[in-house]
């Protein structure tokens, strides 16, 4: 009984986890994304950059 106790509050505590983090990597992607798009040719805004990283990442 206590074994199935402790294996559910580990599960309750690894999906809080991962709901917290879910988007890390998202966020990560979209701040490399737009220091990239700083050494193009072209270069954009920020604000430009952003929102095109967003749509690019998210499709």
């Amino acid at each position: 009984m206590i074994k199935n106790i402790i294996i559910i509050v580990f599960v309750i505590i690894g999906l809080v986890v991962i709901y917290n983090f879910r988007d890390h990597n998202q966020k990560r992607a979209i701040d490399a994304c737009i220091a990239g798009s700083q050494k193009l040719d072209q270069p954009m805004t920020i604000e430009e950059a952003k929102k095109f990283c967003e749509e690019q990442i998210k499709s």
